[in-house]
C-alpha cells in the first residue's frame, strides 16, 4: 500500500508536511504558526499495487496550539 496526498489539498498546505509513501507517516516539513492558521484538514489517499488498484480515502485533521498561551 502507498500513501500520498490527495489531489484536493492545496500546494501550499503539502508543502508543509511530508508523508511517508510505505508507512503513511506525517510530518511537519514547514514552520506552523498559530496566528495564520489554527488547524488543518489533510485529505490522504492509500492505493494498493492490485490490477486495477483499488484506493480509499481519509481526512486527517491537525490542530495547532500556540504554546504562547
Amino acid at each position: 500500500i502507498y500513501y500520498s496526498f490527495s489531489d484536493t489539498i492545496s500546494s501550499k498546505v503539502e508543502d508543509l508536511f511530508i508523508i511517508d509513501k510505505i508507512s503513511g507517516e506525517i510530518r511537519t516539513d514547514g514552520e506552523l504558526d498559530f496566528e495564520d492558521v489554527q488547524s488543518y484538514d489533510l485529505e490522504i489517499e492509500a492505493r494498493d499495487k492490485g490490477t486495477p488498484p483499488l484506493s480509499g480515502h481519509c481526512s486527517v485533521v491537525l490542530e495547532v496550539l500556540d504554546m504562547n498561551d
